[in-house]
């Protein structure tokens, strides 16, 4: 047992659990890919971007929180309010789109600085703030709406979340632009993931074996190129994948190569020793939950080009699936443990499975207890791992 778990540890890096989820999502995707010859279909993939891609942005933004100790219940709520501003400038009033967009994100923003300010200079915890919140949002959400649903937008807003980049540098039936981007970003992360363990072997640390090394980055670059030749024979490059890839580069920088992304992971594991060591809590407390504000006007925005107009019911429970994604992808309840590309895969995981079984016709209420039942699974983990961290000690 222990040689399986060193061996998970060279082979992907991170944690056993991290490790687990990533086996996890292959075999669902194997799975799902013997029981449902479609699920594999360029086109099905290319709706999986398409129609979680808004979900990822918010698990984006809720690790961040969930990493600080806190929580935020309002963001389905805030995907409703940004995504309705926007429709009400753009459609209503007749502005061009990208002023809807800069408004939403806007909105997004002050919404965040709102619930930051109670948080981290009032002293409520997120819980009650956001959950205050998730109501006020709604009902605003139903007044700027007028209670009616508004669409569609023009074909600029549309694109955001529906459009493609196919053919700018040609191709018989696969989109050779589509294929030289996903490249570009194998080799990026190659070359990154090599200077890491450079680093790692100057200053004596554990890289495991060469061999394990290689064999990971050619089955990663091999199931990446897969996966990018199915969109390059579909309809091409989703605009959406770009945004959703400039985020998770910003946001994974911003997490394990800044100051303030340790600050963060420095008060989650333990707030007091962190105001000790002379870290400001509070302010980084407010901009936690600034940032998840605009990143959930970037969802609003998605979701609202991706429906093609605005429902004073968008984003209902869209809270849940990105709480769910971060402890499905690694995030401990306790705070100070996550990572963004582990929320991501958790994302995925909650993605596929419900996409899956939408493909061999399972029902809403059977899709709701699998994926109850894993989010559970999940948590179970990561209370285990902690007890067990706890007799070593």
């Amino acid at each position: 047992m222990s040689k399986t778990r060193d061996l998970l540890k060279n082979t992907f890096g991170t944690s056993l659990r991290q490790s687990g989820i990533f086996l996890a999502l292959v075999a669902i995707v194997i799975i799902f890919s013997i029981l449902q010859p479609t699920f594999l279909s360029p086109n099905n993939l290319t709706n999986i971007v398409l129609q979680y891609s808004y979900i990822l942005v918010l698990a984006i933004g809720m690790l961040f929180v969930i990493v600080l100790g806190q929580i935020d219940l309002s963001v389905g709520s805030v995907v409703a309010l940004t995504g309705a501003i926007s429709a009400v400038l753009v459609i209503r009033q007749g502005m061009p789109w990208w002023v809807g967009v800069l408004v939403a994100l806007l909105v997004g923003v002050l919404v965040g600085a709102f619930q930051g300010f109670w948080v981290a200079f009032v002293g409520i915890p997120g819980f009650i703030v956001t959950l205050a919140g998730m109501m006020m949002f709604r009902g605003l959400t139903y007044n700027v709406l007028d209670n009616v649903s508004l669409s569609p937008f023009p074909k600029g807003y549309y694109n955001i979340a529906n459009g493609f980049l196919n053919g700018l540098f040609g191709g018989y039936g696969v989109d050779n632009f589509t294929l030289v981007i996903f490249a570009i970003g194998v080799v990026g992360y190659i070359v990154s993931a090599w200077r890491t363990r450079s680093e790692k072997a100057k200053y004596g640390q554990s890289v495991g074996n060469l061999w394990i090394f290689v064999v990971k980055m050619v089955i990663i670059a091999a199931v990446v190129m897969a996966f990018a030749y199915k969109l390059a024979s579909a309809r091409g490059l989703p605009i959406v994948l770009i945004i959703l890839a400039v985020l998770i580069l910003v946001y994974g920088f911003v997490s394990q190569k800044t100051v303030f992304g340790r600050d963060v992971y420095a008060i989650g594991g333990n707030k007091t020793a962190a105001a000790l060591s002379g870290i400001n809590v509070r302010a980084v407390s407010f901009w936690v939950y600034v940032n998840m504000g605009f990143l959930a006007g970037v969802a609003g925005v998605l979701y609202s080009a991706r429906m093609n107009g605005a429902q004073p019911g968008a984003g209902n429970m869209f809270e849940l699936d990105a709480i769910a994604a971060c402890f499905v992808g690694g995030a401990s309840t306790t705070g100070g443990i996550g990572r963004v590309n582990g929320a991501l895969i958790g994302g995925l995981v909650m993605a596929v499975l419900s996409n899956g079984m939408q493909l061999m016709g399972a029902s809403t209420s059977t899709q709701q207890i699998v994926k109850g039942a894993v989010l559970l699974l999940a948590v179970a983990f990561d209370v285990y791992n902690k007890r067990r961290s706890a007799v070593s000690a």
